[in-house]
C-alpha cells in the first residue's frame, strides 16, 4: 500500500501502542489505522490515568490540509474535526473502516484523553457539537471585536444567566421592550 500523503512511498507495518498494529509512513510519519484493530486493542488495554495530560498537547503535530484517498480502496477519505481548540482533523475511508492519523495527532490524541473513544470523533452526534462550539467560539469573537472584552464578557454572563433562569421568556420580554 503506498502512503495516503506522499503517495509514492509505501506503508510499512508499524504499531502506534503496545498490541496496537498500523502501517506507517517512514517519510511523513502518518499512520493508517484500522479500526477493526483499533477497537479489539481499546478493548484489551488499559491506559493508565493521567491527570496532566491537557498540559501535554504537542506542539508539533500536522495536519494534511488536501484530500486523501484510502490506500486500500482508492475512495475519498471523510475528514474529521477533533475538538473546537485543534484544527486537525482525522481522515477516515468509510468504506475500509481506516483512519488516517497525521504525524503528531495520535499524541494530540492521548493528550485529549481520546485515545480510546476514537470511534466517537467520526460520529455525526460528536462533528455537530464540535461545529456548534466553533460556530459560539466564532460568534464570541465577533462580539468582542464589536464591543471590547470587557462588554463581552458581560453579556457572556447575563447570557449564561438568563439561560438558566426559570423566568427567561419574561426577562427576556422585558429586555426587548426597550
Amino acid at each position: 500500500m503506498k502512503c495516503p500523503k506522499c503517495s509514492p512511498e509505501d506503508l510499512h507495518p508499524t504499531k502506534l501502542e503496545s498490541d496496537l498494529p498500523a502501517m506507517g509512513c517512514s517519510a511523513c510519519g502518518g499512520t493508517l489505522i484500522s479500526l477493526l484493530h483499533y477497537r479489539d486493542w481499546a478493548e484489551r488495554s488499559v491506559l493508565p490515568v493521567d491527570d496532566d495530560a491537557a498540559a501535554l498537547i504537542p506542539s508539533e503535530s500536522s495536519d494534511t490540509t488536501n484530500t486523501l484517498t484510502c490506500p486500500k480502496c482508492v475512495r475519498i477519505m471523510t475528514k474529521y474535526l477533533i475538538t473546537e481548540d485543534q484544527s486537525n482533523r482525522l481522515d477516515l475511508c468509510s468504506s475500509c473502516d481506516e483512519a488516517w492519523i497525521d504525524n503528531g495527532e495520535w499524541a494530540l490524541l492521548k493528550s485529549l484523553a481520546l485515545t480510546k473513544n476514537l470511534p466517537s470523533v467520526f460520529t455525526d452526534a460528536w462533528q455537530s457539537k464540535v461545529r456548534k462550539q466553533v460556530n459560539d467560539k466564532q460568534r464570541y469573537e465577533r462580539l468582542v471585536k464589536l464591543v471590547g472584552e470587557q462588554e463581552a464578557e458581560r453579556a457572556h454572563e447575563a447570557k449564561s444567566w438568563i439561560k438558566d433562569s426559570k423566568n427567561k421568556a419574561t426577562i427576556l420580554r422585558y429586555l426587548s421592550s426597550e
